[in-house]
């Protein structure tokens, strides 16, 4: 069930930077205005299926050819209290016909499906925007249980919006009274029923979601059917109803992106196909020892779906056991990789410390949440930057690699692998949840794009005594790497030592000798020193006195600051690390051009601490710690006073 849409009118900008169609009607077609961009956010109770709602809308949004970013947001609690404001769960989605960086400051839509998610989420909806409400939910009880004391739908509180008062869970039941469903399990495609009128409204494809739907519910057909008869119903309705006068187009963004095959891809999604490429690459069996935790379990249950390309995954009984089978199949020649958020990082902590003593490749994925302890599980945070530096007794150097966007996450697992392998040296990745959930269209490398792996294990001696006995000696460095040779178990005439007791240089033989210890702790610092990075690309184009420099996630919000205070006349320069240690070469005397330095951060200044302390620049940090991301307006007047001052 497709929509039928004529060509666009001639297109003026809009005040608010939306392209805005003249409005027509062709026969029998309601009217239909052009958009350049939408935001949508779906909010409801989390049993409502808000999740599964706003990733289907954005599969066929993909699927049409928009650019989109998304951002999933719900709550830590496998089941809050229904009805309340603890339990809200949401998925904003922005689209468009031209390149985005961010899912969106304010939604110009909002889909509230109970009192709970409008009272959760009418701040940020801006006054103007559309809000559909289900109105069977606004009973005495759910209003009371979220504090209002009368209904917004009555109170002319909701004046100022354009207000669309639907009974979704009536209609929904309605449609379906033939299927021979309680009214309970009609219910629950309220959810498809809502999806099939946004469908309407933004004239999104429908075939992939009723062939998703057969494929989910194909041992109960039955159910499959009401889902999609739910879905058709809320099509339907938009299209017969008079309370919707206009849909909406937002065409492809077809100059948006280089030619090529794209997918929506989530952070994790990508970290885990990074990582199978990697491996392969590489030509080294995966294996993951890992630990569910919330946000990064999905690449665990991932990669379990990839044995077919020698991929091993084993879910250990704890953070910590979980690491010492990485390490393990590390000696054992394989491309180890754990994957955890901050609270098992710190129980990871020791056996890093290890891998750094051994100098064996590992990849420490850290999908960082909001802390300390337990802290915000579902919420996103950039505040393990100082741990991974630091998180380790004695001198333990560690290479930090950042993400920038969820389709970055693929090259960024790659490059994380290129360390690791070459250098001989456990790595931590630092992503975040709002990296993790959120997705982003992604053009897929051709096989040639993706670097050479390949490593070559130790075969035999490589060193030879005075006496001239040929040796294997496991400490023996590359003079370019300083990396040890990689010696299999099992391979004659390579036995060695291994442990955390600190090595004689060379032979690898326990040692307490004073001088030793301290050539040793500072070759492995040398090693991480000259690990090649490439130089740090600043984006000048008007040779700025401003520098905003940032790391991991913030690049799309910053980069979005940075475009409006162009567009306003304004000049500032931006840059954005991903590798965090070493830094690159070039990072000082980036500094030195600036005559200010800000640095915006989902923690109280992590990175400005190390770039003060490094540089002995006076870099100044923008923080903040409320578990969401930027908001590119809000950077963009931090960024501006910057300027001014």
């Amino acid at each position: 069930m497709t929509s039928q849409v004529s060509s666009p009118a001639e297109q003026t900008d809009g005040a608010d930077g939306t392209l805005v169609g003249e409005q027509r009607k062709p026969a029998g077609v309601k009217d239909v205005q052009r958009l350049d961009r939408v935001i949508i956010r779906f909010a409801g109770d989390s049993g409502d299926g808000m999740q599964l709602t706003g990733d289907r809308f954005t599969s066929e949004t993909a699927s049409f050819g928009n650019d989109l970013s998304t951002l999933p947001n719900f709550p830590a609690e496998i089941r809050a209290p229904a009805g309340t404001l603890p339990g809200v769960s949401s998925f904003q989605l922005h689209f468009a016909d031209h390149d985005i960086l961010t899912p969106g400051d304010a939604p110009n839509v909002l889909v509230a499906m109970n009192p709970a998610a409008l009272k959760a989420n009418i701040a940020d909806v801006p006054r103007g925007a559309e809000i559909i409400v289900n109105t069977d939910e606004f009973t005495k009880r759910a209003l009371q249980k979220v504090g209002y004391s009368a209904s917004p739908l009555d109170d002319g509180s909701l004046d100022g919006y354009s207000l669309h008062p639907v009974p979704l869970t009536t209609l929904t039941v309605e449609a379906l009274k033939d299927f021979g469903l309680t009214r309970k399990e009609a219910e629950r495609s309220k959810n498809m029923f809502a999806l099939g009128l946004l469908s309407w409204m933004y004239h999104r494809p429908t075939e992939g979601t009723e062939k998703f739907l057969k494929s989910k519910f194909a041992k109960k057909p039955e159910i499959a059917a009401a889902n999609i008869a739910a879905f058709r119903a809320g099509w339907n309705f938009g299209e017969t109803t008079e309370d919707f006068a206009v849909s909406y187009e937002v065409a492809p963004a077809a100059t948006a992106f280089p030619t090529g095959t794209y997918r929506n891809i989530s952070g994790n999604l990508a970290l885990s196909y990074g990582l199978v490429a990697a491996s392969q690459q590489a030509d080294l069996p995966l294996f993951l020892g890992s630990y569910p935790i919330t946000p990064a379990s999905d690449i665990l249950h991932e990669l379990s779906r990839h044995k077919n390309f020698g991929v091993r995954t084993f879910q250990a009984e704890d953070e910590i056991a979980g690491i010492g089978a990485a390490l393990g199949a590390a000696f054992g020649g394989s491309l180890a990789v754990t994957t955890t958020s901050g609270p098992g990082v710190a129980l990871k902590s020791e056996t890093i410390g290890l891998a750094v003593s051994l100098e064996l490749p590992l990849l420490i994925l850290d999908i960082q949440r909001g802390g300390p302890s337990t802290g915000l599980p579902t919420k996103t945070e950039q505040a393990d930057l100082l741990q991974a530096m630091f998180g380790r007794n004695g001198e333990a150097p560690v290479p930090i690699v950042a993400p920038c966007t969820p389709a970055d996450c693929f090259d960024a697992a790659l490059e994380a692998a290129r360390i690791a392998l070459t250098y001989r040296t456990p790595v931590m990745l630092l992503s975040d949840g709002y990296l993790a959930n959120g997705s982003e269209p992604w053009r897929i490398p051709d096989i040639d794009e993706l670097p050479d792996l390949t490593v070559q294990f130790a075969q035999g001696p490589n060193h030879t005594l005075d006496d001239g006995t040929e040796v294997f000696w496991p400490y023996k460095r590359d003079p370019h790497t300083l990396a040890r040779p990689w010696a299999i178990p099992g391979t004659p005439g390579l036995e060695h030592r291994i442990g955390g007791i600190e090595k004689q240089d060379g032979t690898g033989n326990i040692s307490y000798d004073p001088a030793n210890h301290d050539f040793m702790v500072r070759t492995r610092q040398a090693k991480i020193d000259g690990i090649d990075v490439p130089d740090l690309e600043v984006d000048d184009p008007h040779g700025a006195r401003t520098l905003v420099l940032g790391w991991g996630s913030t690049f799309g919000p910053i980069t979005a600051a940075v475009r409006r205070l162009r567009a306003s006349g304004e000049s500032i320069a931006q840059a954005h690390l991903r590798h965090l240690n070493p830094f690159p070469r070039n990072l000082g005397a980036v500094l030195k051009r600036y005559d200010r330095v800000v640095i915006p951060e989902m923690n109280l200044g992590q990175l400005a601490t190390l770039v003060r302390a490094k540089y002995l620049v006076d870099a100044h940090s923008y923080n903040q710690v409320n578990g969401m991301p930027f908001k590119a307006e809000q950077l963009a007047t931090a960024l501006k006073e910057a300027i001014d001052g």
